[in-house]
C-alpha cells in the first residue's frame, strides 16, 4: 500500500518554501514603497539574499519532487481536480523558479550585482541596460503577483480538501498527527 503521507524532507521544504514566499513577498511590498536611502538598499541587498536562497531551495525541491513520487490524490477526486491539482503543482514549481530567475536579471540589467550575503558577488546574467532592466521590473512584479494569486488558490483548495471534502489532502502535507480528519465516529 503506497504512503499517503509527503516525506518529511518534502514537508520541510514545502513550508519552508511557503514561510519565505510569503515574507519575500511582503517585504518586497514594504520595501519598493521606501524612499531611496542607505537602508532602502541595504533592505533590497536581503530581498536578493533571500531570493537567492528562495532559488536554490525550490531547485533543492524540485529535484526531491522528480526523485520521489508524492502520495497518491484521494480516490474520491475526479478526473478534472486531478488535472487541475497537478497543472497548479507544476505552476507553482515555474513561478517560483521563475520569480528569482526574473529578479535576478533584472538587478544584472539594472547594473546592481548581487552579493550574496555581502561576501560573494553572483555573476550578473546581463549586461546592464536600462530599458531591459526596467521591463525585467514589470515582469517581476507580475509574476510575484500571479504567484500571490496561485498560492491562494492553493491554499483555497487544501481548505476546500479539509473542510469541505473532509479527506486527508491536507493532513498529507502537516507533521504527523496534526491536521487529521477525525473518523464520523470520533465526532459524533
Amino acid at each position: 500500500m503506497p504512503d499517503t503521507r509527503y516525506t518529511t524532507t518534502a514537508m520541510t521544504l514545502h513550508w519552508l518554501m511557503a514561510a519565505l514566499l510569503i515574507g519575500l513577498f511582503g517585504f518586497g511590498l514594504y520595501m519598493v514603497e521606501l524612499p531611496l536611502s542607505p537602508r532602502k538598499l541595504q533592505l533590497y541587498s536581503w530581498h536578493k539574499w533571500a531570493g537567492v536562497t528562495a532559488f536554490a531551495l525550490v531547485l533543492a525541491r524540485l529535484a526531491w519532487r522528480l526523485t520521489h513520487r508524492p502520495p497518491p490524490l484521494p480516490a474520491t477526486m475526479t478526473g478534472l481536480e486531478r488535472l487541475a491539482a497537478e497543472a497548479a503543482h507544476w505552476g507553482l514549481y515555474l513561478l517560483m523558479i521563475a520569480v528569482p530567475l526574473s529578479g535576478w536579471l533584472m538587478s544584472s540589467a539594472k547594473g546592481f550585482q548581487t552579493v550574496l550575503f555581502g561576501v560573494l558577488p553572483i555573476p550578473d546574467l546581463l549586461d546592464k541596460d536600462k530599458a531591459l532592466g526596467d521591463l525585467l521590473l514589470s515582469v517581476h512584479v507580475t509574476l510575484n503577483y500571479t504567484l500571490a494569486a496561485v498560492v491562494v488558490g492553493h491554499i483555497a483548495a487544501a481548505l476546500k480538501h479539509r473542510l469541505i471534502d473532509r479527506d486527508e489532502v491536507l493532513a498529507r502535507m502537516l507533521p504527523a498527527g496534526a491536521g487529521r480528519n477525525r473518523t464520523m465516529e470520533e465526532s459524533r
